[in-house]
């Protein structure tokens, strides 16, 4: 069973974001280890970049100040291989297509491989481009992430049934960042989504309290949790694990008893 495929099985699942490099590779490392004790099956790592278009000022932010520090992929690679050394939780990139252009496809996937990432996202490629990258992912076993927007409409059906691993449904129009009140009909695009496959969905872009997770989970496979926890970074910085266990663990009881 491929491993994000696994997360899903019978309970729902969150998914926790976070910025690699910020505010060092070090803690990134400690703080992909918290999350994971805490209760996440899956955790985004970001990659820095200058142009992060899908995301709101939070993590715009973060990005910023892990480029200050001159982190490149092959450090995040190598801060990778340290978290294997302790976890085998599941873990994909979140990117933006430039990085890896510049990077070269054959070689990024090949490291996704060597370190055990299990799937890539890549807000700013659309599905039908996905073409450009596929014969290096599938080369690799590594699973192309496919998003959903409340816009998709006429497209979902077509995405829906290409999507591997789990949709990532995002839940409101905009770029990244907490939001008080999710105001798309969620509910109702699931039940869509549903109809035509059985990929796991789940829905992110906004969600930062437990009450909104334990709403959405009542109909979606899992909630990912973004900018709300690259606040607590931020605020904490290098003193933030105590903060980010207390966090992810509320979300995760809200969403277990749902």
């Amino acid at each position: 069973m491929n491993k994000i495929t696994e997360i899903f099985k019978d309970k729902k699942t969150l998914i926790v974001y976070l910025t690699a490099g910020d505010p060092s590779l070090d803690k990134t490392k400690e703080y992909i280890l918290t999350i994971a004790k805490n209760g996440a099956g899956l955790i985004e790592i970001g990659i820095p970049f200058s142009d992060p278009i899908a995301e709101g000022e939070t993590i715009q932010n973060a990005m910023l100040r892990a480029l200050s520090k001159n982190i490149n992929l092959d450090d995040i690679f190598n801060m990778v291989l340290e978290v294997r050394k302790k976890s085998n939780i599941a873990l994909t990139f979140m990117t933006y297509l430039n990085p890896l252009l510049s990077y070269g496809y054959d070689k990024f996937f090949k490291k996704c491989h060597e370190t055990r990432i299990s799937g890539v996202i890549i807000p700013d490629m659309p599905f039908e481009e996905q073409s450009e990258i596929k014969k290096f992912s599938d080369r690799y076993g590594i699973t192309i992430i496919t998003l959903i927007a409340p816009t998709s409409k006429e497209r979902i059906n077509i995405l829906a049934k290409q999507a591997k691993g789990f949709i990532y449904l995002v839940s409101s129009l905009g770029v990244t960042g907490v939001r008080s009140k999710i105001t798309t009909n969620i509910d109702t695009i699931v039940l869509e989504i549903k109809k035509i496959t059985e990929t796991p969905i789940a829905v992110g872009f906004g969600i930062a309290t437990a009450e909104q997770a334990k709403e959405i989970t009542k109909y979606a496979d899992g909630v990912i949790i973004g900018s709300a926890v690259v606040k607590i970074i931020e605020e904490y910085k290098e003193n933030a694990a105590s903060k980010l266990a207390e966090y992810v663990s509320k979300i995760k009881k809200a969403i277990t008893i749902n």
